[in-house]
């Protein structure tokens, strides 16, 4: 399990002790953001709470990527590792902790997905399939483009775009993620794509 993995790295930091007079009390549940700041300070109650909320989508995301349940649940261990390594990166004010999650998760079912393909025993005589220096500077202006575009869209119709796109969860999970109805994350989607093909309209031609 991925909990048990991070949990058991050498760097461990004491458990303070909780006064037996005082009854915990939460009205609200912490953020996802508030839980990754927590998690880089070695909160392990934070990282319990986070695994419990994405587990199973991350490994619904391995699953679908890698098509092999031993595979998917080695990328979530993975995931979840890196995730108690690297969460204080984190930085709130660049965006919500779901979409670096997932980027996270993209990262280790990648490699989980390369460690299974065994390289060639000798490279093939081929022209080279890099992008040269004009490809590479048109693909950083489209690059620089579509983050502006979706810089202009509402936070509410961005955070679903980051979700569907660059985290590959369907409208289905996004719904369940967000706590909001299909029908809604379909709306939203919609006109976010519709105000992204506004704005890159000469992109798009």
């Amino acid at each position: 399990m991925a909990a048990d993995c991070a949990l058991d790295l050498s760097y461990r930091l004491p458990i303070a002790p909780k006064p037996v007079t005082i009854s915990e009390v939460s009205a609200v549940d912490p953020t996802d953001e508030e839980l990754l700041q927590r998690i880089g300070y070695h909160d392990h109650a934070a990282f319990e709470t986070l695994y419990r909320r994405y587990a199973r989508s991350v490994l619904g995301l391995a699953l679908r990527r890698l098509g092999d349940r031993g595979r998917a649940e080695d990328a979530l261990q993975e995931t979840f590792t890196a995730i108690w390594r690297a969460a204080r990166t984190y930085k709130p004010e660049r965006g919500k902790a779901a979409p670096w999650l997932f980027a996270v998760a993209r990262n280790s079912i990648s490699d989980r997905g390369r460690a299974r393909r065994e390289p060639p025993a000798e490279a093939p005589d081929e022209p080279s399939l890099e992008a040269g220096p004009d490809e590479r500077a048109e693909q950083s202006w489209l690059s620089w483009r579509v983050h502006g575009a979706l810089e202009t869209l509402p936070d509410h119709e961005r955070e679903l775009i980051e979700l569907a796109y660059w985290s590959g969860l369907s409208q289905s999970e996004i719904a369940n993620m967000v706590g909001i109805p299909l029908g809604t994350v379909k709306t939203r989607t919609r006109s976010a794509l519709a105000r992204l093909a506004d704005e890159l309209e000469e992109e798009l031609r």
